[in-house]
């Protein structure tokens, strides 16, 4: 017999007998997959204008946490969102073409999850120069359905090139879109016993966007006095820096389906100053220093509160108060 022969029949044996312990010229399969995210569910492409397609899923729950969604056209990714985002508009596109999006999660560690399911999504055709926005939508209601969700409806917007979709508006921030041929959609991941307040816009073709709708304003059924979305472990001391005192402060963010990226800082009974990340929002421990006078001795009471990824603001963390040129907690 042949030696490369036999050297292939080794090979297989060794294999057969390794088989039992799960490896055969691999890792450990269960290792590798037990820590991936989960395929993000709920996935939706609506075109928003001849060049652009809105796309949305839900939130993945995943430990470790996920840190970005990143979402693909075909087979090449054209956005990373962070994972207090659940939608993006993929802009840049070509005018009458159809065109496919999946979106996948990736953890904190780096580790990128399966993607959803394949939506598809076509834009319309090219409009000529058009720079009239459509008219407001009209007769915009809404309803709780349940603690966590509201249903909104209006009556279709009348443009002389068409309505190609419908955003809606949580307060300034958009939150929902959907296709121009609908006129009503349920808008989830809301707080129990919360105030919303909701607006619908109309688009045309050539990203015209319309005035809002009637603001309708909604408390959810149930309560929560966000307490539970308070920062926590909040701790306040002092130091001094040429000649002036500052206040440092550290806390554990509150645990959302999203990363909270804002922090407003109550000083004293009133608003002091707010706090702003980007991408890079801390998701485990925060810290934060600033400025408060060139005066020793001073005592002051300070809190902090987070605004959550559905746009209304969590409970304040316990007050701690700490006096200018002594440290305290």
């Amino acid at each position: 017999m042949r030696r490369d022969t036999v050297l292939v029949h080794r090979c297989v044996a060794l294999c057969a007998a390794l088989a039992l312990a799960g490896s055969c010229g691999r890792s450990d399969a269960g290792n590798d997959e037990g820590g991936l995210p989960a395929a993000p569910t709920g996935v939706t492409a609506t075109a928003g204008s001849s060049t652009s397609v809105h796309v949305m899923w839900n939130a993945v729950s995943a430990n470790p946490r996920v840190s970005v969604y990143e979402v693909y056209r075909g087979t090449t990714e054209v956005e990373e969102v962070p994972a207090s985002q659940h939608m993006v508009d993929v802009t840049r596109l070509r005018p009458s073409t159809s065109y496919v999006f999946t979106v996948r999660a990736r953890n904190s560690e780096g580790r990128l999850g399966p993607p959803g399911r394949q939506v598809r999504a076509a834009t319309p055709a090219a409009v000529a120069a058009d720079d009239t926005a459509p008219p407001r939508p009209g007769k915009v209601r809404g309803r709780a359905v349940g603690s966590r969700a509201v249903e909104l409806s209006w009556s279709a917007s009348r443009d002389d090139r068409a309505v190609v979709s419908y955003d809606v508006y949580q307060g300034t921030a958009k939150i929902h879109s959907v296709g121009g041929a609908q006129t009503s959609t349920v808008v989830t991941g809301l707080r129990p016993g919360t105030r919303y307040a909701f607006t619908v816009r109309a688009r045309d073709a050539a990203d015209n966007l319309s005035p809002p709708g009637t603001t309708v304003r909604l408390t959810t059924p149930g309560s929560d006095d966000g307490r539970t979305m308070a920062p926590t472990a909040f701790r306040a001391t002092g130091h001094r820096a040429g000649g002036a005192y500052y206040l440092d402060l550290r806390w554990t963010p509150p645990r959302t389906d999203g990363v909270v990226t804002e922090y407003q800082i109550s000083l004293d009974g009133s608003v002091a100053t707010s706090l702003v990340y980007g991408g890079d929002a801390p998701r485990d421990r925060a810290s934060y220093s600033f400025y408060v006078g060139r005066d020793a001795g001073v005592r002051h009471r300070v809190r902090i509160r987070a605004r959550l990824p559905d746009g209304t603001w969590g409970g304040f963390s316990a007050e701690r108060t700490v006096t200018t040129g002594a440290t305290s907690g």
